[in-house]
């Protein structure tokens, strides 16, 4: 006997359908008219990134079994391409049109942002027996991650979690789907989530990441899937000019302590986070970010500490205009730890009496 659908079943069906027209009628718009073609595309990566408001929640989220399902259980907020990208893995002939439209419009800005969200699932669900053609899907989706993970970077948010965690977990964690795609784009994908796993909070899957690392043709000189990882992340600080993100990675760097690391990497590392423990250029850190190098330098290179702090305060003695923000630093320091022991001594006599 035939299911009925649900009406609630059928709503969903129809949003979702009006949705797939509304971004084939702007991809053809982008695709007939060359002078708008970045304005269409821009104004449609931000349509598909935009959060699921409270009344599309009602129609697009249900318990019913013939509904599909989206995960809510996320850090990030439930955005419009988490409820299409498990659409169109469910009903992929709904997105065929959209991607024949895609690839009309892959030189164009945004066309791989667009693409590595609403097709990121289906590219690991269905077979694509054309090698050059599941090539060119694979670069261009971690290309497009790696554009939206750096607008997350720059306003310090994270709208494009699901993306990472879905390419992380369910990807370069399961080599079933791992190996649907061409070596080569193993390889950038590990590259990718190398860079970004400190941001987005995924570092209880280090171990697992690096146990599935792929094969690099060039790891005899680099080392192992430990020294991978750090040659990406000292890439990736040198680039942050957000300070909130910047004392995120720093406070997470702490990770990697005990790693087995080749010299040149450990050097590259070190040298790494001692460019943030100075004042001015190149990197012009604040004192906040110094001081969080500081605690990650400490912590993973607890040798010649001491002398490192000498050395970095003979130099700081070489140049008198800082001299007036660190003694006025200082005595802050010292006042504010005065004050906090003279709190912890007060309620500490306080508790005596109580307990006896």
């Amino acid at each position: 006997m035939e299911k009925v659908s649900s009406p609630s079943s059928s709503r969903r069906s129809a949003y979702l359908e009006a949705l797939t027209q509304e971004i084939k009628k702007k991809l053809t718009r982008a695709v007939v008219s060359p002078a708008q073609t970045r304005n269409l595309l821009q104004d449609l990566f931000a349509d598909i990134a935009l959060e699921v408001d409270e009344r599309a929640k009602d129609v697009l989220l249900s318990k019913e079994e013939d509904v599909i399902s989206v995960e809510t259980e996320t850090d990030g907020p439930l955005c419009f391409f988490d409820v299409l990208a498990d659409y169109y893995v469910k009903v992929s002939e709904r997105g065929k049109d959209i991607l024949d439209l895609m690839v009309q419009l892959w030189s164009q800005s945004f066309a791989s942002h667009i693409f590595s969200l609403l097709f990121h699932k289906w590219l690991f669900e269905v077979e694509l027996e054309n090698q050059e053609i599941l090539l060119r899907y694979s670069s261009a989706l971690v290309q497009g991650a790696t554009n939206v993970f750096w607008i997350d970077i720059q306003t310090n948010t994270r709208r494009f979690q699901t993306l990472f965690r879905y390419l992380l977990e369910e990807v370069a964690l399961e080599p079933t789907r791992l190996k649907k795609i061409p070596i080569q784009a193993q390889r950038e994908l590990y590259h990718l989530l190398s860079r970004f796993i400190f941001f987005y909070n995924s570092v209880d899957r280090l171990d697992s990441f690096l146990r599935n690392f792929p094969v690099f043709p060039n790891a005899f000189l680099v080392g192992g899937p430990g020294d991978f990882l750090v040659i990406e992340l000292t890439d990736q600080l040198q680039k942050l000019k957000v300070e909130p993100v910047l004392l995120h990675y720093l406070s997470q760097m702490k990770i990697l302590q005990g790693m087995e690391l080749r010299m040149t990497t450990s050097t590259r590392l070190k040298a790494c986070l001692y460019s943030f423990t100075s004042p001015g250029g190149p990197m012009y850190p604040t004192r906040a970010v110094r001081h969080a190098a500081w605690d990650a330098l400490d912590s993973l290179f607890p040798v010649g500490r001491y002398p490192r702090h000498l050395i970095s305060l003979f130099f700081r003695l070489l140049y008198p205009w800082y001299w007036p923000s660190s003694c006025w630093n200082f005595v802050v320091s010292c006042i504010k730890a005065v004050l906090y022991s003279i709190v912890r001594l007060i309620f500490s006599r306080r508790e005596k009496p109580r307990r006896s």
